[in-house]
C-alpha cells in the first residue's frame, strides 16, 4: 500500500496510508488513514492544490462539510467496489 508523509503544523511528520484516490470536479483527492489497528483510526481526506508546474504535490485537509460528505460517498463506492472485486 502506498504511503504519504504529512507534516503537521507543529512540524512533526507522520506517515499515512493511501486507501483510495479519486478525481472530482477537476481536483485530485486522497483518502488516507494512519494505519492504526485500534478503534481510534485517524481518517483524512486530502485535496491536491498543486499547480501543473509544481514538482511535488501539495495537499490540504478537506474541512468543508458538504465537500467531505460528497467525497465520503465517492470513496465508499470505490472501497465497496474494491472489496467486491477481491
Amino acid at each position: 500500500m502506498k504511503t504519504i508523509n504529512i507534516t503537521a503544523d507543529d512540524g512533526i511528520e507522520r506517515a499515512f496510508f493511501i486507501e483510495a484516490e479519486t478525481r472530482l470536479n477537476g481536483a485530485d483527492y486522497l483518502l488516507v488513514t494512519d494505519g492504526s489497528d485500534d478503534d481510534e483510526v485517524e481518517v483524512l481526506i486530502l485535496k491536491d492544490i498543486s499547480e501543473v508546474t509544481d514538482e511535488e504535490a501539495c495537499y490540504v485537509l478537506v474541512t468543508d462539510p458538504v465537500e467531505c460528505e460528497a467525497l465520503l460517498n465517492v470513496f465508499q463506492e470505490i472501497l465497496d467496489q474494491e472489496e467486491f472485486e477481491e
